[in-house]
């Protein structure tokens, strides 16, 4: 039987450069926002744990199937969590249960319209503040009528852009989308789409994009080029960044991890994971060790080196998310009537997205697997070198909220 097919494309896109414009988010009225809080306060508590939770389950997937094949891994676990919680809008029966369950939502406590309504203000707090750029789209065939309900809440609720395009012309809606990407992240992400499912109805887009300057930035002068461990038999040629100054550390017996603390100039810091064995954090990491790390940070001179590197990152999500227990939207069982009550519908794939640049200037994800600590001649100051396989987070301090995450393993590829 054929199915129409609907499409997910989840986007990040992060950039640091050291010029540009910053993203500015709608103003919003403080006090509109305080009620709002006030009166959902409980459901975005049990949402945003929940997302912080995915954020692990999801890295761990990941890695999973990215270190049979040596590749790097960064993502937006924020994006991801955005775009499938959009899709629950219109699943129903155990298409529904199973996105609930598997973003780590609990019926027995949240209802869609918590979720929706918590996501709602999870957004518009994300546009109101600088240097990021966060959203959903939602691309329509114009011969398909989606539910009137389930549109409303996507605008609504996720904030959506909505358009109507004509899939049966697939340069020409390719060409859209690209487009819409193409501003939304900056330029980072130019090409999304290569080519087109003939019986798409739908594209349901989420992206979100992130620019962050160091609080304080490194000498471009002081930049050299050194060695990368990528493992036992293969070193890579980086440029290696370095600055001595006041840093905020800590070392985590329980997993035998030093954690560097970068801030941004905003609300945001990237967090550097250097630990002894990485199979260890990767298996222990969790939202405890991201609000311990932050409490209990000493601070104390340093000399760090870190890559200056760019990468990117393509993920076809459908084996990942069919691990996490998301099985039905892809296939004849699926239960998308939400969004359609007389087509059927599944869902074609799921794909991310996501590029990080580190330059002297600003970051928006980096990690840390290996370090040295040494002592400079004379001066005794420590030095931490990140100069093998490294893991990254970059959070939001307020909230302990992870945007990117990710496993540098060469910064080369």
């Amino acid at each position: 039987m054929m199915h129409a097919t609907v499409g997910i494309w989840i986007l990040s896109a992060v950039i640091c450069v050291g010029t540009g414009h910053h993203h500015i988010g709608h103003d919003n009225d403080p006090a509109d926002q305080e009620t709002t809080l006030n009166g959902s306060a409980n459901s975005v508590s049990l949402v945003t744990s929940a997302n912080k939770e995915f954020a692990y389950r999801l890295y761990r997937k990941l890695a999973a199937h990215a270190d049979s094949e040596g590749k790097n891994i960064f993502f937006s676990p924020v994006s991801v969590s955005v775009a499938l919680a959009a899709l629950s809008v219109g699943a129903r029966g155990e298409t529904h249960h199973q996105l609930f369950s598997g973003l780590g939502f609990n019926n027995s406590q949240l209802t869609q319209t918590d979720v929706d309504q918590a996501f709602q203000m999870l957004l518009k707090n994300a546009q109101s503040q600088q240097d990021r750029n966060e959203g959903t789209a939602v691309f329509v065939d114009n011969r398909f009528k989606p539910e009137p309900e389930f549109l409303g809440t996507l605008k609504q609720s996720y904030l959506a852009d909505g358009f109507n395009v004509d899939f049966s012309q697939s340069k020409d809606s390719a060409d859209t989308i690209n487009k819409y990407v193409n501003e939304k992240t900056n330029g980072k992400i130019d090409k999304l789409v290569e080519t087109m499912d003939p019986n798409t109805v739908m594209y349901l887009l989420s992206y979100i994009y992130y620019k962050g300057k160091w609080a304080t930035p490194f000498d471009p002068k002081s930049t050299k080029e050194d060695l990368f461990i990528v493992d036992e038999n293969t070193k890579v040629p980086v440029q290696m960044m370095n600055m001595e100054d006041m840093f905020n550390t800590y070392y985590d017996q329980t997993i035998n991890t030093t954690v560097l603390h970068l801030p941004f100039n905003s609300t945001y810091s990237m967090l550097l994971m250097l630990p002894d064995d990485m199979s260890t954090l990767e298996n222990a990491f969790c939202p405890a060790h991201v609000t311990k790390w932050l409490k209990w940070m000493k601070s104390r001179t340093q000399k760090i080196y870190i890559p200056k590197f760019s990468i990117k990152t393509s993920y076809k999500m459908n084996d990942v998310l069919t691990e996490m227990g998301m099985t039905d939207m892809f296939g004849d069982r699926a239960n998308l009537t939400g969004i359609s009550e007389g087509q059927k519908l599944a869902v074609s794939e799921v794909v991310h997205q996501a590029t990080l640049d580190v330059d002297e200037a600003g970051a928006t994800a980096a990690a840390a697997t290996g370090f040295e600590i040494t002592l400079m001649s004379f001066r005794h100051v420590p030095v931490l070198k990140f100069n093998r396989p490294f893991m990254v987070a970059i959070v939001e301090r307020n909230t302990e909220n992870i945007l990117f995450m990710g496993k540098i393993i060469n910064p080369n590829i």
